[in-house]
């Protein structure tokens, strides 16, 4: 679907959907226990959908009704039976955080998997597991789209960088404590993404898991083995990564409310509040430098807030993780800004964005598949002159299936064209 954007203000509260990464955490920790767990406030966005269908494949089952979700756990444990049982097929669809959470799991709890996906997320990178498994011995062969893993994990010492993404430390934060003793997590360089890891070990706690840190610089992380997740029940947040599109519309000029999130948030993302205020500094001459490596899903709409920062200049830095996500953001960010008239210019690691009063639209842009351009491309259009139009804008259903439900109800003058 392509939808043609009339430039008009968006005006109300608007809600943010429920957060899709503590979603997926509370759902993988749920799937782990033994017993039903109740987690209300779920968005079955296809990412969603896909950690669902793959903890499935593990040996959970799930009931969903309406934003419900009922899982009955596999009881994952050090003796599982599940390890006797043939390699689950895991479809991970587009979902990079279904497959780097769940490489480990599948390992610990089935003693490997056959991971596959779709559009880009094969071609994401997988190296900080390779070389844990070659350390480990612990066969992985990836071959035509295909991933198989095989193999024992074993209670030791993990280490990996800490400027990987976080979902590589996630994903082994889940599985070590089902190992039969205890481990260490160590990250060998000073972490990125770190509240990441903090919502991670939030949820963990929700469901009966310690993961005792130790204090130091980085911090390191020294599960005891023989742990089982418990069946609990849980709340899923309204997310803060999707609530940055909302604050880049306010910035832009469109008196909107955002509502329903938690201020005290583990939600790294929830720094979008003070990069808002200070967006809003009027530095002359000097620019404005936001450091991203820890918050890069903010880097679209902090892109469209620096475009219409009339006079000002902004660098957005350490932001190289982003060109492998649904699309290379530092090129789709640039491409769809500039071809809207904003003054944009990459580097490898960082964008360089001298802002504007308006933006001339009257053009086609193209989503490039990701969900994330297309919303900033249909806020950044509330101030354009003439209309635009976003190419394959069905792309928001991987992570916020209601946006232009959402964006219309505000004011938005959209047309769907199929």
């Amino acid at each position: 679907m392509n939808v043609t954007i009339t430039p008009a203000a968006l005006a109300g509260a608007v809600t943010p959907p429920p957060s899709k990464s503590q979603a997926h955490r509370l759902l993988i920790a749920a799937a782990l226990a033994d017993g039903e767990s109740v987690i209300t406030n779920v968005a079955l966005s296809q990412d969603i959908e896909a950690t669902l269908r793959c903890l499935g494949e593990l040996g959970a089952e799930f009931t969903a009704d309406g934003s419900t979700v009922t899982v009955r756990g596999m009881g994952a444990n050090a003796m599982s039976p599940l390890r006797r049982m043939a390699y689950p097929h895991l479809d991970c669809g587009e979902s990079g955080s279904t497959l780097r959470f769940l490489i480990p799991i599948a390992l610990a709890v089935r003693g490997g998997g056959i991971f596959t996906g779709h559009g880009r997320l094969m071609e994401r990178p997988l190296k900080p597991y390779f070389d844990l498994f070659d350390e480990k011995g612990i066969f992985y062969e990836q071959k035509d789209g295909v991933l198989t893993v095989s193999g024992l994990l074993t209670p030791g010492e993990y280490r990996l960088p800490g400027d990987v993404s976080s979902q590589f430390f996630t994903g082994l934060l889940f599985a070590l404590p089902l190992l039969g003793g205890p481990s260490a997590l160590i990250p060998t360089t000073p972490l990125e993404s770190e509240g990441y890891l903090a919502m991670t070990l939030q949820a963990m706690a929700q469901f009966g898991v310690e993961f005792p840190m130790a204090l130091s610089l980085p911090p390191q992380y020294h599960p005891q083995g023989n742990q089982t997740y418990k069946a609990a029940s849980a709340a899923v947040e309204a997310d803060w990564s999707q609530a940055g599109f909302w604050y880049a519309a306010k910035f832009l000029g469109n008196p909107v409310e955002i509502a329903g999130l938690n201020l005290s948030s583990t939600q790294g993302d929830s720094v979008i509040a003070t990069q808002y205020e200070e967006m809003g500094l009027e530095l002359g001459q000097f620019s404005l430098e936001l450091d991203v490596s820890n918050c890069p899903d903010l880097v679209p709409p902090l892109a469209a807030m620096a475009a219409l920062r009339a006079r000002q200049a902004t660098r957005l830095v350490n932001a190289a993780r982003l060109r492998m996500k649904e699309s290379d953001r530092l090129a789709s960010v640039t491409a769809v800004l500039t071809a809207l008239g904003a003054d944009v210019t990459e580097g490898p690691d960082f964008l360089d964005i001298r802002g504007k009063e308006t933006l001339t639209g009257g053009v086609t842009v193209d989503s490039f598949h990701d969900h994330r351009i297309a919303m900033m491309a249909s806020i950044a259009a509330t101030r354009c002159e003439q209309p635009v139009t976003i190419t394959g804008a069905d792309c928001v259903a991987k992570s916020y299936p209601d946006f232009w439900e959402d964006y219309e109800r505000l004011g938005g003058k959209i047309e769907r064209i199929p």
